[in-house]
């Protein structure tokens, strides 16, 4: 690792009344700020002499008091440049670089005497700008909103989710931004809570891409104690402007100095596959704050729970309760449902599955009182997270687990009585400590409680990180589901090992996913860290096993073999049933073999929603694996093999759609061949419409 500070005198800013310059390192990012006339800062951004974006505004809206939006004079200013390369607990690449030049300039409102600072970093790969408050007299104040500006220089092509204090679970809508007016209303889908707040309001991590090839991509970093940013268009003149999620009082953010906001980010190049690659949002949050973080690893799992999306079974035990009252409620007076899920025998038969095919964990829903009334009666003691129903033996079931090298994933829904699972939070983990869990799913279906909260407000970012921050002390892995998106958090605390906050695997159960679903998240969702998205249905025909269901997974087979590399997550599950796998074990191969920790990973191929192709090397390995995901339209993957090593031979399985395969029409043919490969040769790949490939290259 190498890290230095330096002050940049005269190249790299420069000031010139109440103007200011500051570059990249490699000059391919220019960055322009200056006060207005009215004293009201702004900047623009350029790339390799292209504008990204125009003169924009910043400054804050607050409730009984100043405004701090104008007036300013500037006190200070301080340049420096910095350079680091470090390494992740866990990744796409062993290491990774941090280097950009930053501009800090101190500023004054005359009239009250507030203090706000500006801070940006430059990189070659875009920008960071974050507000900052330093202790001073006013030091307590209420948000109305943030207002920091993108001006953008035209009508862009965008990919986009309809702007939403409580769900990302979307289709992603492609269009102009013109369009996100006429289009916002059908971009809006059932979900179990929901606020839209504006027809031309849209969610980061919000992918672009201008009529002159720049991709450009505004997401946030480092969002802790502060709300979840939405973007406002002001549609007439192309201009994003922050809209922050309020609480229950509708303010959006209560702040006391010394503080400091998020990162607002620029993410732009001129080829999308930096938009996978460069890691703007990782570098501008902080390094781990875990000491000891060899208990944090990978995990790849099966569980209980895709035969209770497609309803073969059941979360709850009993179908006789219209209503349970914890800690009263005697489930041995019950007569069981006969469709319970979570069963000593089902679970035993998962561990075996996972014992037989080298998988590390199995996740095991409903397996706690309180399933028969957990959802939509608003109700706030809906689980306490320990205790079973009769038929799930907690311990001897982690006994028989651990006797086969195999762990149980702990799962918590909190029905989003927020309150209810602070509450019980220690125990709960202390429980897991007990019997031998290192990671938890956890839930926050329906509204929040405290009534009136977002999810994604400043109260529910806070506890978010709670769980994390206490987990780690009880060395505990966290994936939390419907929780708000990410924003790197998981560079500071690695045990957040993943997130949904998105539309996931189990949609296909539902109204299903468009298959260029996957080839758009990851450069949306996924640039504020990795997803849960529950891959690897390989029968994804549900009507075959579940009788009168028509609901399909909208890939080929190979399509979901290939996102275990496209969706990167150090969290990975072979989603299917054993009983399904057993039926395609051939292909089964490639999930027992790849790997879900890297040292290196190369992007050969990108364009958002049209295809992805990716190669990455097994973490302390000379193993590469390729995966590759299309569209509705297919797509033909070359892929040059410069990757491998120089003198090495590689014998190379390749998994692909058959030539008549179709996600619709013909999903499951595929195809495997076999050969011996090195560096300098190509593969080309025919993926079907929705399909993809698989590759593993192991080392001789």
């Amino acid at each position: 690792m190498r890290r230095f500070l330096l002050l940049i005198i005269s190249l790299l800013a420069v000031a010139t009344g109440f103007a200011f310059d500051c570059q990249s390192p490699g000059g391919k990012v220019k960055l322009h700020v200056e006060l207005t006339p009215s004293g009201q800062p702004q900047y623009s951004l350029t790339y390799k002499g292209k504008t990204v974006i125009k003169p924009s505004t910043l400054g804050y809206e607050l409730i009984a008091a100043d405004n701090l939006m104008d007036g300013f004079s500037v006190q200070t200013t301080q340049t420096s440049t910095f350079d680091e390369t470090w390494q992740p607990v866990w990744g796409e690449t062993k290491d990774i670089r941090n280097n950009y030049n930053e501009l800090f300039v101190a500023l004054k409102q005359d009239r009250t005497g507030r203090l706000m600072n500006l801070r940006f970093r430059v990189y070659d790969y875009g920008m960071g700008l974050r507000y900052e408050f330093p202790q001073q007299t006013n030091a307590y104040f209420l948000v109305k909103e943030e207002h920091t500006q993108f001006a953008l220089t035209g009508d862009h092509k965008a990919w986009w989710l309809p702007g939403d204090y409580d769900t990302q679970e979307y289709s992603t809508v492609t269009s102009r931004l013109s369009e996100i007016r006429k289009l916002f209303r059908s971009s809006i889908s059932d979900n179990a809570s929901q606020t839209q707040f504006s027809e031309t309001g849209v969610q980061t991590s919000l992918q672009m891409k201008t009529d002159d090839g720049l991709y450009i991509n505004l997401h946030e970093a480092a969002c802790v104690d502060y709300p979840t940013m939405h973007l406002n268009l002001d549609d007439k003149n192309m201009v994003f402007e922050s809209w922050l999620t309020p609480d229950s009082q509708g303010f959006k953010g209560y702040m006391q100095t010394p503080r400091t906001s998020p990162w607002r980010t620029v993410l732009v190049s001129d080829d999308a596959r930096d938009m996978l690659s460069c890691k703007l949002t990782l570098n501008l949050n902080e390094p781990c704050k875990i000491e000891d973080t060899s208990w944090i690893h990978p995990v790849k799992y099966c569980g209980v729970w895709w035969e209770m999306i497609c309803d073969n079974k059941s979360w709850s035990y009993t179908d006789e309760l219209p209503s349970v009252v914890l800690g009263e409620t005697d489930y041995t007076k019950v007569k069981p449902n006969g469709r319970h899920g979570a069963t000593n025998e089902r679970v035993r038969q998962y561990i075996d599955f996972a014992a037989k095919n080298g998988l590390d964990e199995v996740l095991v829903e409903g397996w706690n009182e309180g399933w028969e009334d957990w959802f939509g009666h608003s109700k706030f003691h809906v689980f306490d997270f320990q205790t079973p129903y009769p038929d799930f033996d907690i311990k001897a079931l982690n006994d028989y687990a651990h006797s086969k090298g195999v762990k149980l994933m702990m799962h918590h829904e909190t029905s989003g009585s927020v309150m209810n699972y602070e509450r019980y939070l220690e125990p709960a983990y202390k429980l897991m400590n007990r019997y031998g869990y290192d990671a938890v799913k956890s839930g926050y279906v329906g509204n929040i409680i405290p009534r009136g909260e977002h999810h994604y407000s400043q109260i529910m970012n806070n506890h978010y990180l709670y769980c994390v921050t206490e987990a780690a002390k009880h060395h505990i892995m966290v994936n939390a589901h419907e929780a708000t998106r990410p924003t790197g958090l998981c560079r500071t605390w690695p045990n957040l090992v993943g997130n949904e906050s998105a539309r996931g695997t189990e949609y296909e159960k539902f109204a299903g996913n468009n298959p260029d679903h996957t080839v758009i998240l990851p450069f949306t969702r996924l640039q504020g860290g990795p997803m849960d998205y529950t891959p690897g249905i390989l029968e994804t025909q549900i009507g075959t096993w579940k009788e009168g269901s028509k609901s399909y997974v909208h890939t080929t087979l190979c399509g979901q073999l290939a996102l275990y590399l496209v969706m990167y997550s150090p969290l990975q599950m072979a989603a299917d049933l054993p009983e399904n796998y057993a039926k395609y074990d051939d292909a089964f191969q490639f999930i027992r073999d790849v790997a879900v920790d890297w040292d290196d990973s190369r992007y050969i191929e990108a364009e958002p929603g049209d295809y992805i192709t990716v190669a990455r090397k097994a973490k302390g390995t000379d193993n590469w694996f390729v995966g590759g995901k299309c569209d509705e339209n297919g797509h033909r993957a070359v892929v040059k093999l410069d990757f491998l090593d120089p003198g090495r031979r590689y014998e190379c399985t390749i998994y692909k759609d058959a030539p008549d395969a179709d996600y619709e029409k013909n999903p499951k043919a595929y195809v495997i061949t076999r050969q011996t490969v090195k560096r300098g040769q190509t593969i080309k790949v025919d993926e079907a419409r929705g399909g993809g490939f698989a590759v593993s290259l192991k080392a001789l």
